[in-house]
């Protein structure tokens, strides 16, 4: 069966966006008129062309992402780098750090931060770490990317919005674009959109959809200083092997739990060796304690004959193989720290800025 034609959405009729504002097309939605691309040329190359063609100089700069909690941030920010880095869940409040993502392509290296979810409610002292986290990566960069999910914008998306610093350029990300079933309701969001703030430019997409974030990231390019390359061209990450560890076991603790277990659980890694491999080239023993809230959290964790904790740990050390490659020996405990999140001392013993 053929499929049919999806109706493009020509916005040509928006006010004139302010200055910076270049033409875009996502898959689904045509926000302005582009040119096509020469027959066989994927995105890829099209940027790759577009910069060494410019000026044959490399480019390199600093981009936030931000938004509230659970739009998608951090599976934006592991499609842009290509490989995970920052961990998802369906819990809000799931990215704590900022997480510094790099992909470099062509003559540009993307530096992306991820930043924790703007919190509004329950102002303990994990939410103003949390928040001055997001203030922070907001302040010096060279580019924003707003992440809100298509069709929506709510008070909290108001309230990340205006913590947005007059003088840089923000691209308006209109996430979760495949959950949007009637693609005609975007056009009149998107005019309501460009009267909140003056968006360089209009980028509806599906963090999941390899096509749209090859078109990103060739937008992101053009916001970039010429300048030299900030890390080696392989670098993935500027966060160390031990606290990608503590967040792969967070993301388990949160996934397998459920919505019963408190957003302030965490995880604490006790120990993180290298030794040589007698199998692998490399071998890891790790040591991590689970932190929860009250006596009834911590049997949840630990489940009927510690069948819980015990698929936590295999499903930590399975990835945590792959992501590190190496051969890993995981031990796990679980303590009770009854009000931790609201105790600052202990919030920065706990590594949280």
């Amino acid at each position: 069966m053929r499929e049919p034609q999806r109706p493009s959405l020509p916005l040509s009729d928006l006010p004139a966006p302010g200055a910076g504002r270049r033409p875009i097309e996502i898959a689904g939605v045509t926000v302005q008129p582009r040119p096509d691309l020469p027959p066989g040329q994927t995105a890829n190359a099209a940027h790759s062309a577009l910069v060494e063609g410019s000026s044959g100089s490399r480019r390199c700069g600093l981009i936030a992402i931000v938004g509230k909690p659970n739009v998608g941030k951090s599976t934006l920010l592991n499609a842009l780098v290509g490989q995970k880095i920052s961990i998802t869940s369906r819990k809000a409040q799931t990215t704590r750090h900022r997480i510094t993502g790099i992909r470099s392509l062509g003559e540009t290296q993307f530096v992306f931060v991820d930043t924790p979810g703007f919190q509004t409610r329950h102002s303990t002292a994990l939410n103003k770490s949390l928040n001055k986290t997001v203030m922070g990566a907001v302040g010096d960069v060279d580019l924003v990317l707003f992440v809100v999910e298509a069709g929506s914008f709510t008070l909290a998306d108001a309230k990340v919005l205006s913590l947005l610093k007059p003088g840089v350029p923000v691209l308006l990300i209109a996430n979760k674009l495949d959950t949007v079933h009637r693609r005609a309701e975007i056009a009149p969001w998107l005019r309501d959109m460009q009267q909140r703030h003056p968006f360089a430019e209009f980028v509806p997409l599906s963090a999941k959809q390899p096509r749209d974030i090859e078109r990103l990231l060739g937008l992101c390019s053009k916001y970039l200083p010429e300048q030299g390359w900030w890390y080696p061209e392989d670098e993935l990450t500027d966060r160390s092997e031990k606290f990608l560890a503590s967040e792969i076991i967070r993301e388990k603790l949160f996934r397998l739990t459920g919505d019963e277990l408190p957003y302030t659980s965490t995880v604490v890694v006790e120990k993180f060796d290298e030794e040589p491999g007698r199998t692998a080239s490399r071998m890891l023993r790790i040591a991590a304690t689970l932190v929860v809230e009250r006596e009834g959290h911590k049997a949840m964790v630990i489940g009927d004959k510690g069948e819980k904790l015990k698929r936590i740990g295999t499903e930590s050390r399975t990835e945590l193989e792959k992501l590190l490659d190496a051969k890993v020996f995981l031990e796990l405990w679980v303590k009770v720290r009854s009000g931790w999140a609201d105790d600052e001392a202990r919030v920065r013993a706990f590594g949280y800025e």
